[in-house]
């Protein structure tokens, strides 16, 4: 099934992040000694989204950085969890999420040419006749191609390793964030109010959530229940300007595969025709852009619920 509504948010050139004094072992050994979370990068920051992130409570891209879709992860943390739901990092969190014991939540990583095979090497152009016309919507740069893999910021892992060409055979740093959540889900929330998905088992646990971005007031999501129908891995695009008009493009299209598509590399059917939960091109703008009315997750957050959804998973809009 091919996705047939859906906006490519305008490409946005990622400036690295000046050089860090963060350390793997920094990072490793930081501990919660009280407080939130400092509002600048930090060591414990970094620390936190991983746990999250092995926990199936994604914070989005790692990056070091508190933010929106960190606070929202805890937020879904503690209602997993049966805490109080603050949004704020304390230390029943902490101690819940095994910060105490965790260990190493960095790695080095040697650049392997299959890491590279979806790199075009350059930037890809805005307007979608011009997209129509490529093989490929492949990864700009080999930086972002692995920061997509380590579920992290491109500028992050830029300023993790500054004097890396992100070439094959380099051995760099990045996050650990686990292998992806195995299990079954049997219904989803897609809760417009807080920009989250939360997917249950058939036991009604909370086993996954993350972050997502939902429609505008003048293309919204679906409102009810709808239900998955397929999983299409690699998607193509299909551009119909009865949808919505991008640029000045007044005639069908369809689109190439890739990550850097308008749906990224999964699209997740659902029953009322031409919505879908999929990925993205812009992991780091989930909560700044809006949608033209279906879901928008991480690539590698919607490759993971790929795996855990089936057909006739039911899916159901919330609005608050």
């Amino acid at each position: 099934m091919r996705p047939l509504s859906l906006s490519l948010l305008p490409l946005l050139l990622v400036a690295p992040l000046p050089a860090l004094a963060l350390t793997a072992e920094e990072i490793d050994s930081a501990t919660y000694e009280g407080g939130d979370l400092p509002d600048d990068l930090s060591a414990l920051t970094v620390k936190l989204q991983v746990l999250l992130d092995r926990a199936g409570i994604s914070p989005g891209v790692v990056d070091g950085v508190k933010g929106g879709m960190s606070e929202s992860a805890i937020r879904a943390f503690e209602e997993q969890q049966g805490l109080e739901v603050d949004g704020a990092l304390d230390e029943e969190v902490w101690t819940a999420l095994g910060g105490p014991a965790a260990g190493p939540v960095m790695q080095d990583y040697t650049i392997t040419a299959e890491d590279l095979a979806e790199v075009v090497g350059e930037a890809l152009p805005e307007d979608y006749s011009e997209l129509a016309e490529r093989e490929l919507l492949g990864y700009e740069s080999n930086a972002e191609a692995l920061s997509e893999k380590f579920h992290m910021s491109e500028g992050f892992i830029q300023a993790l390793n500054p004097e890396s060409s992100f070439t094959e055979g380099e051995t760099i740093l990045v996050a650990d964030p686990g292998g992806p959540l195995e299990g079954s889900v049997a219904r989803i929330e897609v809760r417009k109010g807080s920009n989250r998905l939360a997917a249950f088992d058939g036991a009604g646990a909370m086993i996954a959530n993350y972050p997502v971005t939902i429609g505008s007031p003048d293309n919204p999501s679906p409102s009810g229940t709808v239900e998955v129908v397929a999983v299409a891995y690699d998607p193509t695009y299909s551009y119909n300007p009865e949808n919505f008009q991008q640029g000045d493009n007044t005639e069908l299209l369809e689109l190439p595969p890739g990550p850097n598509g308008p749906v990224g590399s999964i699209w997740i059917d659902l029953s009322k025709p031409t919505y879908g939960l999929h990925g993205t091109p812009h992991p780091s703008q989930l909560f700044e852009g809006e949608s033209h009315g279906c879901v928008r997750l991480t690539n590698w957050d919607a490759e993971e619920l790929a795996e855990l959804v089936s057909q006739g998973t039911v899916v159901e809009f919330i609005e608050g």
